[in-house]
């Protein structure tokens, strides 16, 4: 499975991005996928997942209420909207796959994209 994450950019404190998450290869529907986030200096955190059928996602508490996981797996996608956007949001975000239906620890994800810069101002 290979992962593309895009949809990053500026935005200002209290506005939105959709970060889309786009999948080639067999078998994409199978795999639970996650979005995970980087800052400068800090490890890779968990953000939100989502099951391989869509019907159960869970999130991190600091970003429960604003952000939102979805996916089409007929369109081989995964989105992450994000409002209500705070400083602290800023980081690199990445999409990963997983085989374990339970995954929230980036050494639990087998395949990762190349991560999108997601910047919000104050």
């Amino acid at each position: 499975v290979q992962l593309q994450a895009s949809g990053g950019g500026l935005v200002q404190a209290g506005g939105s991005l959709r970060l889309s998450c786009a999948a080639s290869g067999r078998a994409f529907s199978m795999y639970r996928v996650g979005w995970f986030r980087q800052a400068p200096g800090k490890e890779r955190g968990f953000v939100a997942a989502i099951s391989w059928s869509g019907t159960s996602a869970v999130y991190a508490d600091s970003v429960r209420g604003r952000f939102t996981i979805s996916r089409d797996n007929a369109k081989n996608t995964v989105w992450l909207q994000m409002n209500s956007l705070k400083p602290e949001d800023t980081a690199v975000y990445y999409c990963a796959a997983s085989s374990s239906p339970f995954a929230t620890l980036p050494a639990q994800y087998d395949y990762w994209g190349q991560g999108t810069q997601v910047t919000v101002s104050s």
